[in-house]
């Protein structure tokens, strides 16, 4: 995939403006959004994606456009799993209702950052080494079995980071918007708020390592990754407040993400031997496996997402008729 120079400049130009009119607009009137507000922007960042991906589909080529279909579905579903967390993390910090926007919109921008990063480390060492996709299938599917045995989310919001802060930092409850630190009688503390940054920081590095195998998986592309990645963050903030209480309804999610995750795994395992160069299987000689299409690829998330929220949704109906 051959992306200039300018491609590149007005990708991250247009990301970064759409995070400061967002930043602007929140720093004007922090509040929590109505739902007509959270549907007009969903439906705004949805359309740019779909757009988007139609680009790529006409200037780049369809195999492209439909990995980048791929790698977003897969993405925004791992960001909805990834809601629970932050959810968790508002309650366990008791975060206001009208801070809660200008939170989460820190843990966006910190998660794109560090995905950013994780993006480009990913492609390094697949160019230096093609034996990653061994790593990153493994890897997956040691996570889709972990999510099979795990029953619910952690109910522990407060890793070890939050908890040394929590023991040698001195503390206020006061908050104040997204200021970190405040004085009072005379010495500076630090506001609940910086906790809860840093929660959510360090959760995003933690999504990291799944999400970008995940999307490698589906291709090897560092732009169509970027872009995925960009566009499965984008409106994360108000499916937050859209959901609601909705996103505990989803009660399969965890298993179709570890069905999901367990399919690129050994996506990523089938590419791995088919590319193979480790002396030790088959001689380094390429293994003569089939490679599973990116259409193939595509028609399965899409109905492994599809049978998740569709039984969800009737097992919690028919659960609280039942009630």
């Amino acid at each position: 995939m051959n992306v200039t120079t300018l491609e590149w400049g007005i990708t991250l130009g247009v990301t970064i403006a759409i995070l400061l009119v967002d930043i602007v607009v929140i720093a004007r009137k922090p509040h929590e959004p109505t739902l007509k507000e959270c549907a007009i922007a969903l439906s705004f960042y949805v359309g740019l994606a779909l757009a988007f991906g139609a680009w790529v589909w006409i200037y780049h080529g369809s195999s492209y456009g439909l990995e980048f279909y791929a790698g977003w579905l897969t993405e925004y579903s791992l960001s909805i799993d990834n809601l629970f967390v932050f959810i968790l993390i508002m309650s366990s910090f008791a975060v206001p209702r009208k801070y809660q926007q200008e939170a989460l919109l820190v843990g966006i921008i910190l998660a794109v950052i560090f995905r950013g990063i994780f993006i480009w480390l990913g492609a390094v060492a697949i160019a230096q080494f093609s034996w990653i996709f061994y790593i990153f299938g493994a890897f997956l599917i040691y996570t889709a079995f972990s999510l099979l045995k795990q029953k619910d989310h952690d109910d522990e919001a407060e890793n070890a980071v939050v908890k040394f802060a929590r023991r040698h930092l001195n503390m206020t409850d006061q908050w104040d918007g997204l200021k970190l630190w405040l004085h009072e009688n005379g010495r500076r503390v630090v506001t609940p708020m910086a906790l809860v940054i840093l929660a959510l920081g360090t959760t995003d590095i933690l999504f990291a390592f799944d999400s970008i195998p995940a999307i490698f998986g589906l291709t090897k592309e560092p732009y169509i990754v970027f872009t995925a990645n960009v566009f499965a963050l984008m409106g994360l903030r108000q499916l937050y407040f859209l959901l609601g209480d909705m996103l505990q309804r989803l009660v399969f999610l965890s298993y179709g993400l570890a069905v999901l995750l367990g399919y690129i795994g050994v996506k990523l395992l089938l590419h791995a031997l088919h590319e193979n160069e480790l002396p030790f299987i088959n001689g380094g000689h390429h293994v003569p496996v089939p490679e599973i299409p990116t259409l193939m690829s595509l028609g399965v998330i899409i109905v492994i997402l599809t049978v998740t929220a569709v039984s969800s949704l009737w097992y919690s109906a028919r659960k609280a008729k039942n009630a």
